[in-house]
């Protein structure tokens, strides 16, 4: 007899570990971050910004060239 609860003892112990163990899991995934959304921005914006700042590079690289009397290549 004594073995039989010594059995349903650690039968309970284990189910109770193995529930407190699934519900961490289930919190931790609910308190995550949500996925960002992707880029919304259409390449061909991104290329305008992009050529834009180069042509401000330039345009700075040029003036720096001017007032160092470095003639820029």
């Amino acid at each position: 007899m004594l073995e039989k609860a010594t059995w349903r003892t650690e039968w309970t112990h284990g189910v109770i570990a193995t529930g407190i163990g699934v519900l961490l899991l289930a919190m931790g995934g609910c308190a995550g971050e949500a996925p960002k959304p992707g880029s919304t921005i259409p390449p061909d914006q991104v290329r305008s910004h992009a050529d834009k700042a180069f042509e401000k590079l330039k345009q700075e690289e040029k003036n720096r060239a001017v007032d160092s009397g470095v003639v820029p290549y």
